[in-house]
C-alpha cells in the first residue's frame, strides 16, 4: 500500500504516447527531488534540469510546484498494486504490514514517502492529493475484506478502509510521531491486533 518511490534510471523508455512520456519524466523528477532535497528544497529549476522538460512548460501545464507533487501522487495511484491474497485473512493483514514496514525500510525507501508526507503539512494541495491517494489504496482492499467475509473470517459489514487504517497507524506512529525504529516484529503486531479487533466486530460501522 505504500507510495512507489522508485524512479526509473534516465532514459529509462516509457510506454504511452509524447504527453504520458513527459508527464513520467516530470514525475520521476519530483520523486527524485523529494528524494534528494525534501519539499522545502525542491524547485521548479531541478524538476527541469532533471526531466528535460522547459520549465515555462512546467509552469504552464502544472502551475509551480504543488500542482508538480499533486500529479506526482496521481500518478502513483495509477499503478497495478493490488492488496495481498495469501489465502487467509491474518495472513493478508500481515503481508500489507510487511509492506508498509518495507517501504520505510531504508533512507533509500523512505526518502519519497516520507517526504510525500512532510509535504502534506505545508501544502493543502498536496495533503488534498495524498488524501486521495491513500482513499483509493482503501478501496482497493475491499477485495481483502470480501474475500474475507465469505471465508466467514470476518464478519459482514467490516470497513476495509478502517480495518487498513488500523493496520498501518501504529507503524505511522512509530515512524512520524515518536520516531521509534519499525521493524517485521511491529508490523506483525499491528497485524495481529487489526485481526483479533476485526473479528470482534470492531470496524462495522455503527447504526
Amino acid at each position: 500500500m505504500p507510495v512507489k518511490a522508485a524512479a526509473p534510471a534516465p532514459g529509462t523508455a516509457r510506454p504511452g504516447g509524447r504527453t504520458a512520456r513527459i508527464r513520467a519524466a516530470v514525475r520521476d523528477a519530483v520523486i527524485a527531488g523529494l528524494s534528494e532535497h525534501g519539499y522545502p528544497g525542491l524547485s521548479v529549476e531541478y524538476v527541469a534540469e532533471r526531466s528535460g522538460v522547459h520549465k515555462t512548460t512546467l509552469y504552464r501545464r502544472w502551475g509551480g510546484m504543488e500542482g508538480l507533487l499533486a500529479d506526482a501522487l496521481v500518478l502513483a495511484g495509477e499503478d497495478d498494486w493490488t492488496p495481498p491474497d495469501t489465502g487467509s485473512f491474518e495472513g493478508d493483514l500481515q503481508a500489507l504490514a510487511l509492506e508498509v514496514v518495507a517501504s520505510f525500510a531504508g533512507p533509500a525507501e523512505a526518502a519519497a514517502p516520507t517526504a510525500f508526507v512532510a509535504a502534506a503539512f505545508q501544502s493543502e494541495r498536496a495533503a488534498e492529493a495524498l488524501r486521495a491517494f491513500y482513499s483509493e489504496r482503501f478501496t482497493r482492499c475491499a477485495a481483502m475484506v470480501t474475500r474475507a467475509i465469505t471465508r466467514g473470517e470476518a464478519p459482514a459489514g467490516t470497513d476495509p478502509e478502517a480495518l487498513v487504517r488500523a493496520v498501518s497507524a501504529p507503524i505511522f506512529l512509530r515512524l512520524f510521531i515518536t520516531r521509534e525504529p519499525v521493524d517485521d516484529a511491529a508490523g506483525r503486531q499491528a497485524a495481529s491486533v487489526a485481526f483479533a479487533a476485526a473479528r470482534a466486530g470492531a470496524f462495522i460501522p455503527a447504526e
